[in-house]
C-alpha cells in the first residue's frame, strides 16, 4: 500500500488556516457582540450597563489592531468587519443611548434627526478611512501617519458621551436639557467628518529612560479610573477637546500666514 492513498481526498492548498490568525476576527466579533448587547440593555432602559459595554468594545477596538499586527494576521477580511463594527459600537449604539436618555423622553419634532447625523457623520468617516488605508496599501506607503484626520470614531463615541458620563458623575437628568445635547451630539459628528489633523498615538515615540515613569502614569491613571471612572472620562474628554482648539488654531493661523 503507497503512502498516500490515491482514493482519499486531498486537502487543497489554502483550505486551512491556523488558529492564531483567526484569533484578530475573533476579537472583533467580541466587541461587535458587546456593541449589539449595549443596545439590548438600553433598549430596556438600563443605561450603565449598556455605558460599560461600550467602554468595553473601545477597549476591545484598541487590541484587535495590535493582536493582528502581531501575529502578523492582518486581511482585507478582518479590516471590514473590524471597520463595519466600528459602526455599530462607535456610531449608532452611542446615538442610540444618547437618544434614549436625553431625547426620547420628551420626544420632540426634529429630535433624532440630530442623532442621525451623527450616526451618518460616523459611517462617513470610517468610509474616508477605508478609502484612505486602501490607497495606502496601493502606493506602498507603510509609514504611520503623524496624525488623523478628524475626529476617530472611538474617540467621536466618547466624546458623544460625555453628556452620559455628566449625567451618571451630577445626577442630573438629560431630558430637562434636550437641545443642548442636540446640538453637542451634532459638533461631534461633524468633527468626525472634518480634515481637522488630530492627535494619534501611532506618533508618539518614547525614550527609553522615560519608560518606567509612563508605566506609572498608567498605573496612576488606571487607579484614578477606577476610583472615579466619570469624572475621570469627563476631564480626559475635556482634555481632548482642547487638544481640537488648539489644532483648529494652528491651522487657522497657518492659513494666515502669508507664504513667501
Amino acid at each position: 500500500m503507497s503512502e498516500e492513498d490515491p482514493d482519499l481526498p486531498r486537502e487543497a492548498e489554502g483550505d486551512s488556516l491556523p488558529f492564531l490568525t483567526l484569533v484578530p476576527n475573533m476579537v472583533t466579533t467580541l466587541g461587535l457582540c458587546s456593541g449589539l448587547t449595549a443596545i439590548r440593555f438600553l433598549m430596556a432602559g438600563q443605561f450603565l450597563t449598556a455605558v460599560w459595554l461600550i467602554l468595553f468594545a473601545i477597549v476591545i477596538d484598541g487590541l484587535d489592531g495590535l493582536i493582528a499586527r502581531r501575529l502578523k494576521a492582518t486581511s482585507d477580511f478582518g479590516a471590514q468587519l473590524d471597520s463595519l463594527s466600528d459602526f455599530l459600537n462607535f456610531g449608532v449604539t452611542p446615538g442610540f443611548l444618547v437618544y434614549q436618555m436625553a431625547l426620547a423622553p420628551g420626544e420632540r419634532a426634529g429630535g433624532w434627526i440630530f442623532v442621525l447625523v451623527y450616526i451618518v457623520c460616523c459611517c462617513m468617516r470610517l468610509a474616508r478611512f477605508n478609502v484612505a488605508q486602501s490607497r495606502a496599501a496601493t502606493n506602498g506607503d507603510s509609514k504611520p501617519p503623524t496624525h488623523f484626520t478628524g475626529v476617530p470614531a472611538p474617540a467621536g463615541a466618547l466624546m458623544a458621551l460625555l453628556p452620559v458620563f455628566i449625567a451618571f458623575e451630577t445626577g442630573i437628568n438629560l431630558a430637562d436639557h434636550p437641545v443642548p445635547v442636540e446640538l453637542y451630539i451634532v459638533v461631534v459628528g461633524l468633527l468626525m467628518v472634518s480634515r481637522l489633523p488630530t492627535f494619534s498615538p501611532k506618533s508618539i515615540r518614547v525614550r527609553r529612560e522615560k519608560i518606567v515613569w509612563i508605566m506609572i502614569g498608567l498605573a496612576l491613571l488606571i487607579g484614578i479610573m477606577l476610583a472615579e471612572i466619570w469624572r475621570a472620562l469627563i476631564v480626559m474628554i475635556l482634555l481632548y477637546a482642547i487638544s481640537l482648539v488648539h489644532s483648529a488654531a494652528r491651522v487657522f493661523l497657518n492659513r494666515r500666514r502669508p507664504r513667501p
